[in-house]
């Protein structure tokens, strides 16, 4: 093997500008075709909102798109790999490369380093642009795409117990004893956990202690009454501040930094912390698989095109990386219920794959 795995300019720039033109066509293409599609099932609900009208569904897309660029771009590189690849192998490229002393390796080189590139714009992307259009996004959702507030201590869906009691609401905004609640229910249970009451209102305040509904509706189970109050009503007497610093926290929707302060919180809360370790440690593993995708879809790219195993080679790439992203998937759901430390959780897929992809192509090319 040979380790000078750049050894012309000429190349290395016509290979690296080849690779990017083809993930970025292949990624414009999944995000056309997989945002029609999420149009498809989402434009009636946003619509629904009086009031609402193209504005509104461009503003949707304008906050879907980033969700689906980060999704997806591994996902492109795979493909643009394979694509790459199998044209250089199919017009005798790569036999012209071999024939002038190249190895596979310092072929590949030029697209790992187009790769590790394309994650760390990845990784910078995610972190000023996915995380805030996530939580925005999952704001207006909550908010059954209605307008919401410009608060940035605004937060959708919460779930908070008192007891046997159970207080939901779709948004929550403020801080301290100014947090206010919006779309508010509050079941009061009985001691085998059946409801026994029912409390909705459109508005919530700390009232210290407890929670003041206002304009509340109230419907009793035995009874199937439903009163109007008309005055307001205190709940959840037990649901303190300190239960709302520590909501539940959506990691999509937090950087590296504001994630690891959640945690640290929920830490010292006694909180159990190890999905959200494992989605930490996943926010610098994840943009970095773009850097296995050429290794894994290398196989496309070698042995001969008039063999007629072309094609065959293609799938075997296409399968390695997307057995990559499943195995991700399936170890940070064993991360999340404790069957893996978070740490080997986030990091065990791509060291795995990475032997993998390195000793098919010494095995079969070196």
């Amino acid at each position: 093997m040979q380790f000078d795995f750049f050894p012309s300019k000429t190349l290395t720039w016509y290979l690296g500008k080849t690779f990017l033109i083809r993930i970025l066509a292949v990624l414009i293409m999944l995000v056309l075709v997989l945002m029609m599609l999420d149009l498809l099932s989402n434009t009636a609900k946003i619509l629904a909102y009086e009031g609402n009208g193209q504005a509104e569904v461009l503003k949707y897309v304008g906050l879907r798109v980033p969700q689906l660029i980060a999704r997806f771009l591994p996902y492109s590189v795979l493909l643009a790999t394979i694509l790459t690849l199998a044209t250089f192998n199919q017009n005798s490229e790569v036999i012209a490369m071999k024939a002038a002393g190249l190895s596979a390796h310092q072929i590949l080189a030029p697209l790992i380093l187009v790769a590790l590139g394309i994650a760390i714009i990845s990784f910078g992307f995610n972190e000023r642009v996915v995380t805030r259009a996530s939580a925005t996004l999952t704001a207006w959702e909550a908010n059954d795409y209605g307008p919401v507030p410009d608060d940035p201590t605004l937060r959708a869906n919460i779930y908070l117990n008192d007891g046997n009691d159970v207080l939901m609401a779709s948004t929550i905004s403020g801080t301290g004893k100014n947090i206010v609640m919006q779309g508010v229910s509050f079941y009061e249970r009985d001691d085998s956990g059946m409801i026994v009451r029912q409390f909705r209102a459109p508005v919530a305040r700390f009232a210290d202690p407890g929670w003041r509904l206002e304009n509340a509706r109230q419907f009793d189970v035995a009874t199937a009454e439903v009163r109007n109050l008309a005055e307001p009503v205190i709940v959840g007497p037990g649901i303190t501040l300190t239960q709302i610093a520590l909501r539940k926290v959506d990691p999509d929707a937090e950087s590296v930094g504001e994630l690891r302060r959640s945690i640290q919180a929920l830490d010292s809360a006694g909180r159990r912390t190890a999905e959200l370790r494992g989605k930490w440690w996943h926010k610098f593993s994840g943009p970095l698989s773009a850097v296995l995708m050429p290794l894994l879809g290398a196989v496309a790219g070698f042995g001969l095109a008039r063999s007629g195993h072309l094609l065959a080679r293609a799938i075997i790439g296409m399968s390695l990386g997307f057995a990559f992203f499943v195995v991700d998937n399936a170890a940070l759901a064993m991360g999340s219920f404790g069957g893996y430390p978070p740490l080997l959780a986030a990091w065990a897929p791509f060291v795995l794959f990475f032997l993998l992809g390195e000793t098919v192509l010494i095995r079969t090319e070196e």
